[in-house]
């Protein structure tokens, strides 16, 4: 496999990364949120370390959606064409059967040394060889329409499988990031004509702690799709990879992986737990998410922190605060105040991870930000998907809110610079989905390595690095059944750690402060950086 760098002995097996999203650099935009953030770190570590591995995704003509501001200020969903130059000619095209016609795929190569990662492939179906509803396959990241979203897994899966053979790509291991590239199971098993030479080299990585959740679609819809290549039906009933006639992406994965895996201690917990009454599932292990600090982290602060000066390190954290309000003031007109605790909820909008848990008592939320002495300051930012309405709805009632306060703001553009501006301007980053909803995240993370504090629930990776009052802030999280009572109590934790803990600390306290700024950034670079995470990859799936 040719990988345009010196391989690593200790990273010898080729292995095929497959991913529907991936968030490599602000000027490439195929991503939508925590996952593509992941999946563009782990290719970062992949290409530094000299790994054997090559990145397949797709090329989305309109990308996720362009972030935008209606006349009365409330979210806009804009499809612009994106245009990129720094792709290179493969020559390859495969055809790929999609219900009942020849949908041919193109494949554009993104080369190490553009971005610094590992190579990558990436697929279009917007050639000229197609009609327009094949061309529109790739047009949209998660299509809302079901035959669309089952079309874009076959031309992720089985199109970068031929894509590889094309290649003459020897892949010892086919990996998919979530259940999406489902389809390049049934590929290998078109080479091998069995189950077990499958199993070999297929390994699962899943993301979802819910079991409705994950990805299922009527068997016959499927069948109909060819979304199983040229695998005979017969051998799919034998994976008994169906629910009520309805066939589940993650339990057919977790039937064909020889491995597979859960994203954080916790989550390979629940995923154990989930799919334990199954009967040839493959063992679940966890590899914690981790980011690529050499992308994420400012170097100012970096080099502040190990020359262990916190005084540098105060001074540094002022001048990002005062950068992202520029952008805050050139967006919204509000001027916010560096001196002032500022707190960032920032990441994908949906309706479990509750943006607007501190807003959920409105008056005390609003005595915290109009407070004479010690008050605080909150900035928002995510994108919905562009068709969920409540998660839209959040977003314009926090609308509302920011506009009567210049304490308040709500941004729109979340991609990857936006994403660090705030997360190198904030003072504290606010996590607080619903308990055990939330099978990673990642955001957290790289807040931490700009020495930004997190203030969270102990939910996905916080589980295995929180500490309360040494290097976070970590609140209670409720037992209760009742998801309206679930909410009132964990707002009830929420504003207490606030009132009680993090602003007294900041403003009378900086000295504990800069020590938990330094003690957060001691635990975060070691285990939480996606290096650790890609070596672990080869260790526990690839080579396992």
């Amino acid at each position: 496999m040719h990988i345009f760098y010196p391989i690593n002995p200790e990273y010898n097996t080729s292995v095929a990364y497959f991913s529907m999203e991936f968030a490599i650099h602000q000027p490439l935009k195929v991503y939508s949120g925590g996952l593509g953030f992941l999946s563009g770190s782990h290719m970062r570590s992949a290409g530094a370390m000299g790994q054997n591995l090559v990145g397949i995704g797709m090329l989305w003509k309109f990308g996720y959606y362009d972030q935008a501001r209606n006349e009365d200020l409330t979210m806009r969903v804009d499809y612009t064409t994106k245009y990129y130059s720094f792709f290179e000619e493969t020559g390859i095209t495969v055809p790929v059967n999609v219900f009942g016609k020849d949908v041919f795929v193109k494949a554009y190569l993104l080369k190490p040394t553009v971005f610094g990662t590992a190579p990558m492939y990436f697929l279009t179906t917007d050639i000229p060889e197609n009609d327009y509803l094949s061309r529109t396959i790739s047009h949209h990241l998660y299509d809302p329409n079901e035959e669309t979203r089952i079309a874009q897994s076959i031309i992720l899966g089985i199109g970068g499988g031929k894509v590889l053979d094309a290649l003459n790509h020897n892949i010892d291991v086919y990996h998919i990031n979530e259940g999406h590239a489902l389809p390049i199971a049934f590929h290998i098993y078109d080479h091998y004509k069995n189950w077990e030479d499958v199993k070999r080299r297929f390994v699962f990585t899943t993301h979802t702690p819910e079991k409705a959740g994950n990805e299922e679609h009527a068997f016959d819809l499927l069948q109909r799709a060819s979304f199983f290549g040229n695998v005979p039906i017969e051998e799919i009933y034998k994976l008994n990879a169906d629910v009520d006639g309805r066939f589940d992406y993650t339990l057919a994965a977790l039937k064909m992986a020889k491995k597979a895996n859960g994203v954080s201690q916790l989550h390979g917990e629940v995923a154990r737990k989930m799919w334990q009454g199954f009967e040839n599932i493959c063992p679940i292990d966890h590899i914690t998410n981790s980011q690529n600090v050499d992308y994420w982290a400012d170097k100012a602060l970096l080099q502040a922190y190990h020359e262990q000066n916190d005084n540098w390190i105060r001074i540094r954290k002022k001048e990002l605060k005062k950068q992202l309000f520029e952008l805050i003031a050139d967006q919204t007109g509000d001027i916010l105040d560096p001196d002032i605790l500022t707190i960032v909820w920032s990441r994908r909008f949906a309706g479990y991870k509750r943006p607007d848990l501190i807003m959920r008592d409105y008056n005390r939320f609003m005595d915290l930000i109009d407070r004479v002495n010690q008050p605080i300051q909150v900035i928002w930012a995510g994108k919905p998907y562009p068709l969920d309405q409540e998660a839209i709805g959040i977003f314009n009632k926090i609308l509302q809110t920011t506009l009567i306060s210049s304490r308040a703001v709500i941004l729109v553009g979340y991609e990857l610079g936006l994403s660090a501006l705030l997360k190198k301007g904030a003072d504290v980053w606010l996590n607080n989905p619903r308990y055990t909803r939330e099978a990673s995240g990642t955001s957290g993370m790289t807040a931490a390595m700009s020495a930004t504090l997190n203030l969270s629930n102990m939910d996905g990776w916080v589980m295995e690095f929180g500490k309360n009052m040494e290097n976070s802030f970590v609140m209670d999280h409720s037992t209760a059944a009742d998801v309206n009572e679930q909410d009132n109590q964990d707002a009830y934790f929420l504003y207490k750690k606030l009132e009680e803990e993090v602003i007294p600390t900041y403003y009378t306290d900086q000295k504990k402060w800069s020590q938990m700024i330094r003690k957060s950034m001691d635990d975060i670079f070691p285990f939480f950086n996606s290096d650790r995470m890609a070596d672990e990859y080869y260790k526990k799936l690839y080579n396992s």
